[in-house]
């Protein structure tokens, strides 16, 4: 007895503890892997003598599978029935809630833009949903951890079901120690895509102690479209030391048998509740349940959502009968007030004609044609003519029974309602999506190629399309419902290759086959996409009209072709023409094309199938399409600019942004462009890595790697490391944006392309852009003829080697309309080749017998290579300043003279025009009788001339004053008179 003191002086008398009061756990293990068991009192438990402390089992010992250990005898025992046990192991199928040990942590983890703040409250409601048979992750651009931690007293291993089918996610898993170091286990910790519908697996080991394990999903929301969320069911976790007591069976499950190890699920039409050893039967008539039901539902009255309408096979009058069934399982009443019964079957109409390829051989069904024969569906079989061979494919119009290489399926994720269902129905002129279990349901169907065969005469073209898919379809949709078109190369790996959401109007879609392999094509419709069992949507439908299939490896003919004949051969066989070769006409003998053409892909039938290479191209040496080989000329102003783009030939990237979602998350848009040469290689690669795979690894696999883009340009979407939290930079949404090139021209753009030229400012330099246009063969359903592409390649000397590259400014992301894209490339390498034109010389002086003569670039300079700047010339020269000095010397001396002489003589000429007018005076005057004196009017000074001058020529003097007076008429004698002495004798 213990006494306690309780309120200072009242006692109060403890009673020894029973069974119930406590529980045996065992202490942490010691340095020597020694444990003990000892007593726990329960919380609400008030007693006293507890059983004393033992030595326990030893830290690694565990039961076997339906066994747990009885704590008191520290024995293993089995199970009771209603009840399971992994031995070593615990697991986790029943999510109606987050079971303990759980929990969910959600973030946004762009780190760009926004307060804290307002990320931590835009993630408030975002994390993993328990969806009974599975949890459910974020469909936002949040990042949510689901997480648990277990410790470990050895290593073992986490196993876990899961359904991620959008790579607009991120899905991770890891395991992080106590000290949150993320263990060496998960390196690789991205989770792999599954096909739709399709549960993958995954497992990871783990060592002992505390391991914390993380499912990690982040979405990345491009546009407003909602991803789909990643799925996980049954996580197991083994190496747990032991397990002290077995788990009950979840409801709508049952263990019949001691030392289970799991439970099984209850047949259709009964139920059980949760730990039940067996499953209880519903009143079928009133009440109807689903396999692994926890309560029977009542049966709602049937209506025309509840059955529908099929065809019967042809029979040998050619008709086929309109059929009407119940949706298996039934779960409607046709006895209750408003209920609709089945429509009576059986109505006859003609069947409608066998599909391209096959002939009726008058029985109900539809037979191919042998090898080497053709039908329209209408006729019976015919040979093909000598020169021809049959076109192989498949062209399906008719819908009376579903093709033998075609099979449909339905398929839920969180339940097993539809399986064994029809996921389409024929329906004479299409097939339809059927009526599915939910709405939910995914309604598969399967066309299955073997592989891709070209034309005989083209086989061995590298490059070019091997085959090609083309569908008609609608659909009718007042929900949202979805259809995806998939393909899975070698039974690797499905892809989703385009999807339509809600209703589309009927239209034609094709999907180009480039690589021969094994191919199954998926059709899967979806009405709705939520986590809910019902049927509100049936009436929601697909409709395929037709689905044709060419160059099919085991098809069917409906027509026949040309092929080329061996030259010594006189019979009907085809032989296969050399690479590059089409058929001539009038000899039906391969003709290689002419040079810089290719061979078209759809006809290989006369010389119009070599189609010319657009301008500054040439043609592939198989002649499977064209490519520049980085050499341009352009005649302008009688002036011929030669460019040289090989130093452009390597890969240019471009990364544009950033952008932003409308939740802000940061992206960048990075581009890849392979310009010019490698003899047509498309050198430009992108591709996701999420997977964390090696560009080597993606080269050396990349036949059946399904994010790997090999192409002229491609683009990828890249998440920055900073943006999401994660190690490094992700890239995702690869595509090819240009597989084809189209030509290049300079300032022009070409006639056969819809696209601008003057996207960009222009140069600075007078030196014409260069274009190169490119396209892409595979459309899309925004851009119904593919994508086109322009690069501009620009001349800029101020920047050297690649350049760089730009997108308009208008247009951020490359592209305006999300189908044209426009770059230019701006490089010194851009500019043409130096010519005798882009340079001058200049002489210099002479000296000591020599001139230099230099030559320089014109400025600014705008070329390259090309001719080289000629050497500096020396020449011979005579020196000019001694002769110089002295025909100066000698011009002033006669400037000299002539003005001397030409003084002298005036004055002379004016003394005789003096003595002139006084002998003229002197011989008129009568009064002039006095005796003759010596001389008359001579003035003192002046000269007495005695003698008599006549001349009729013009004297020295008066060429002078002609020449000083510009006088150059009325000349005058000059005459001396003798003195009046002499007269008068």
């Amino acid at each position: 007895m213990i006494l306690i003191c309780k309120c200072c002086d009242e006692t109060e008398t403890l009673s020894n503890c029973l069974q119930t009061d406590y529980h045996f756990e065992y202490t942490e293990c010691d340095s020597s892997g020694s444990r003990w068991r000892v007593a726990v009192p329960n919380p609400s438990a008030e007693c006293s003598g507890l059983p004393d402390p033992v030595k326990g089992k030893e830290c690694t010992f565990s039961c076997a599978s339906g066994e747990y250990l009885e704590m008191k005898n520290q024995v293993c025992s089995k199970c009771a029935e209603g009840t399971y046990s992994l031995g070593s192991g615990i697991k986790f199928d029943e999510w109606d809630e987050l079971p303990a040990g759980f929990s969910n942590v959600a973030t946004f983890m762009d780190t760009a833009v926004g307060s804290a703040e307002n990320k931590a409250n835009s993630c408030n409601n975002s994390s993993w949903t328990p969806r009974g048979n599975y949890i459910e992750s974020n469909r936002d651009d949040c990042t949510v951890s689901l997480i648990y931690a277990v410790h470990l007293k050895k290593s073992g291993s986490v196993f876990f079901e899961y359904q991620y089918i959008d790579n607009n996610i991120f899905f991770e898993f890891f395991i992080q120690n106590d000290q949150c170091k993320e263990m060496e286990s998960t390196a690789d910790k991205w989770v792999k895509l599954t096909d739709n519908g399709e549960w993958g697996s995954h497992s990871v080991t783990l060592k002992s102690g505390s391991n914390i394990l993380y499912w990690r999903t982040t979405g990345i929301l491009m546009g407003s479209k909602v991803v789909k969320p990643v799925l996980v069911k049954n996580i197991t976790i083994e190496g747990v030391a032991y397990t002290s007591e077995c788990f009950p069976c979840k409801p709508g499950t049952y263990s019949d048998k001691p030392g289970s190890s799991g439970c099984q699920e209850c047949p259709r039409n009964t139920y059980s509740e949760k730990g039940a050893k067996e499953c209880t039967k519903c009143k079928e008539e009133i009440y109807y349940a689903e396999e692994g039901s926890s309560a029977c539902i009542e049966r709602p009255p049937c209506t025309n959502k509840d059955f529908f309408q099929i065809h019967t096979p042809c029979d040998k009058e050619g008709k086929t009968q309109i059929m009407y069934k119940w949706i298996e399982p039934k779960i409607c009443r046709e006895d209750l007030p408003d209920a609709l019964t089945l429509p009576p079957s059986g109505e006859r109409k003609e069947c409608p004609p066998c599909n391209p390829g096959f002939y009726s051989n008058a029985s109900s069904s539809c037979t191919p044609c042998p090898q080497g024969t053709f039908s329209d569906g209408t006729q019976e079989c015919k040979a093909c003519p000598a020169g021809t061979e049959p076109a192989l494919g498949f062209e399906y119009k008719w819908w009376n029974i579903l093709p033998s290489n075609m099979k449909t399926s339905c398929f839920n994720v969180g339940n097993s309602k539809c399986d064994g269902m029809n996921g389409w129905e024929v329906a004479g002129d299409h097939i339809q999506s059927g009526a599915g279990g939910s709405d939910n349901d995914y309604l598969i169907l399967n066309l299955h190629i073997p592989g891709f065969k070209p034309p005989t005469s083209v086989t061995g073209a590298s490059g070019s399309e091997l085959g090609r898919i083309t569908f008609v379809f609608e659909t009718i949709c007042s929900a949202d419902c979805v259809l995806y078109f998939m393909a899975d190369i070698n039974r690797k790996n499905t892809n989703v290759v385009e999807s339509w959401e809600r209703s589309k109007e009927k239209q034609s879609y094709t999907h180009v086959i480039s690589k021969n392999a094994s191919f199954t094509f998926t059709w899967a419709f979806q009405r709705i996409n939520e986590g809910q069992d019902s049927r509100q949507f049936i009436n929601d439908v697909a409709k395929i009209y037709s689905i044709t299939v060419t160059n099919a490896v085991d098809g069917v003919a409906s027509s026949c072709r040309a092929c080329a004949l061996g030259s010594e051969q006189s019979g009907s066989s085809c032989v296969p023409c050399p690479v590059g070769h089409y058929i001539e006409k009038e000899t039906s003998q391969c003709k290689e094309c002419p040079a810089n053409t290719f061979l078209s892909i759809h006809q290989v039938y006369g010389r119009e199938a070599c189609i010319p290479c657009g301008p500054g191209s040439k043609s592939t040496k198989d002649h499977s399409a064209c490519f520049s080989d980085c050499l341009v000329s352009y005649v302008k102003d009688n002036q011929t600019l030669s460019y040289d783009f090989s130093n452009l030939s390597q890969v240019g990237s471009l990364m544009s942004g950033p952008s932003f979602t409308s939740r802000g998350t940061k992206f960048f848009h990075f581009f890849n462009i392979s310009l010019c040469g490698n003899e047509g290689k498309k050198m430009a690669i992108c591709t996701d890595n999420i997977t964390d795979v090696t560009l080597k690894d993606m080269v050396a696999e990349s036949e059946d790697f399904s994010n790997f883009v090999g192409a002229f340009v491609c683009q990828s979407t890249i998440i920055p490391s900073d943006s999401k939290g994660f190690r490094t930079a992700l890239a995702l949404q690869s595509n090819s944006l240009a597989d084809r090139f189209l030509g290049a021209t300079v300032e022009t753009a070409l006639e056969n392309i819809s696209v601008k030229t003057d996207m960009f400012p222009p140069s600075p330099s007078k030196v014409p852009d260069v274009h190169f246009f490119y396209k892409s063969s595979t459309a899309t359903t925004s851009c119904e003829d593919g994508r086109a592409t322009v690069v501009t390649v620009r001349c800029n000397p101020n920047k050297p080697d690649q350049g760089e590259l730009s997108v308009p400014s208008s247009c951020p992301a490359g592209t305006c309309d999300g189908c044209t894209f426009y770059f230019v490339w701006e490089s010194a390498e851009a500019c043409p080749l130096c010519t005798e034109q882009d340079y001058h010389e200049i002489e210099g002086a002479c000296k000591k017998g020599f001139q230099e003569t230099l030559y320089v670039w014109n400025e600014p300079k705008h070329c390259i290579r090309g001719v080289p700047l000629p050497e500096k010339r020396t020449s011979t020269c005579e020196t000019v300043d001694f002769w110089l000095k002295v025909g100066a010397g000698v011009g002033a001396f006669t400037a000299v003279l002539l003005i001397a002489l030409t003084c002298y003589f005036w004055k002379k000429n004016q003394k005789l025009e003096y003595k002139y007018s006084k002998l003229v005076m002197t011989a008129n005057s009568k009064e002039c009788e006095l005796p003759a004196a010596d001389s008359c009017a001579i003035m003192e000074g002046e000269d007495n001339e005695e003698e008599i001058v006549y001349s009729n020529k013009q004297s020295l003097l008066g060429k002078l004053k002609s020449l000083a007076t510009k006088e150059k008429e009325d000349h005058f004698e000059s005459v001396q008179l003798k003195s009046s002495r002499s007269q008068n004798i």
